[in-house]
């Protein structure tokens, strides 16, 4: 089993920056595939950003892309996501996930272990 502990989110105005952060146990860290996911208020969970194990694999989505940075610390069994120039829309409820088999997924059933999610507010 994987147990995924998301912190970092909170209320921030629009053009700042917060960090979120997911520690990872249970499980070989480095093998995982980890992903950031958001789901806002009445609406679906959606992809943000991924990273494969050894870090060049990346990927955004294109809501994010420039202003988002996903990292990972193989050493420290974390992985990060770096929120720069937020807006008013990545109001959400961010969630860290877990994909074991490799996939590179944007997609939210790829991923077999989640956190319990961190609120980043975003006011304008």
């Amino acid at each position: 089993q994987v147990q995924l502990v998301e912190s970092g989110g909170g209320l921030v105005q629009a053009g700042g920056s917060l960090r979120l952060s997911c520690a990872v146990s249970g499980r070989t860290f480095s093998r995982l595939v980890m992903g950031w996911f958001r789901q806002a208020p009445g609406k679906e969970r959606e992809f943000v950003a991924y990273i494969g194990w050894s870090r060049l694999s990346t990927y955004y989505a294109d809501s994010v892309k420039g202003r988002f940075t996903i990292s990972r610390d193989n050493a420290k069994n974390t992985v990060s996501l770096q929120m720069n120039s937020l807006k008013s829309e990545d109001t959400a409820v961010y969630y860290c996930a877990a994909d074991r088999d490799y996939g590179l997924s944007v997609s939210v059933d790829a991923y077999d272990y989640w956190g319990q999610g961190t609120q980043v507010t975003v006011s304008s």
